[in-house]
């Protein structure tokens, strides 16, 4: 790519590496691959990188041909993953469940980030599984900055929304937890019945909701994988 030099060799493995091996890259192409295609929901995604290195990215990957942009009304941009781009889904998800299933998850939970937590439990909960009616569900985490200790996810006929501020409608189901737990429940490296009786997510309110948490709360499409390290 354009900040480093290419590897010099006619290798497919080392071609295909030139275009996404820089750093942020594979990551950009994981929420694309997950359905985003706005410039602001990618930050969401990737809450560390720079919107400068971020459109970079955006840059190199459309002149490689992995993306295009699509111009939408009102001056906003869609970037699109081409029939190339797609094509890395398989290679992707094979890099998640090769680092699922081979990292230890003392070093999985060592990053902690409760933006990118709950960003990703947003995007994988089961809305069908929640009644069928406006469903409010208050995230309390007591360890980052107080900025990012609250969180809403608002469930209203199949629109799942991710609030940093209070929506201003009657919350349904209150989980106070500890960020390392929930992070690990969602990973599928520990079980949520048994953080709970450990007493380190706690469940106030909707006792429905409370008790079918498991149905809806959405975890790592990588979780149900069989781990080969502890």
């Amino acid at each position: 790519m354009s900040d480093r030099g290419g590897y010099g060799q006619f290798c497919p493995v080392a071609m295909a590496a030139e275009i996404i091996c820089c750093r942020w890259t594979v990551l950009v192409l994981r929420e694309m691959l997950c359905g985003t295609t706005r410039f602001n929901d990618l930050r969401r995604g990737l809450p560390r990188i720079s919107p400068t290195l971020l459109s970079q990215r955006l840059k190199e990957l459309e002149a490689a041909g992995v993306l295009e942009t699509v111009p939408l009304s009102g001056g906003v941009n869609e970037y699109r993953l081409t029939e190339m781009g797609r094509e890395l889904e398989p290679v992707i998800m094979a890099l998640g469940s090769w680092g699922h299933r081979w990292i230890e998850s003392s070093i999985s939970l060592r990053n902690l980030d409760p933006t990118l937590l709950m960003w990703d439990m947003r995007r994988n909960l089961n809305a069908a599984a929640l009644p069928a009616r406006r469903t409010v569900i208050q995230f309390l985490y007591p360890e980052p900055s107080p900025a990012n200790q609250t969180w809403w996810i608002v469930a209203d006929k199949g629109q799942v929304d991710l609030c940093k501020t209070d929506p201003g409608h009657e919350v349904d189901l209150v989980i106070d937890a500890d960020l390392r737990s929930m992070t690990a429940v969602w990973m599928g490296l520990a079980r949520l019945r048994d953080e709970i009786a450990a007493g380190r997510i706690k469940l106030d309110g909707d006792r429905a909701l409370a008790r079918t948490v498991e149905t809806w709360l959405g975890l790592s499409g990588f979780a149900p994988l069989e781990r080969r390290v502890a």
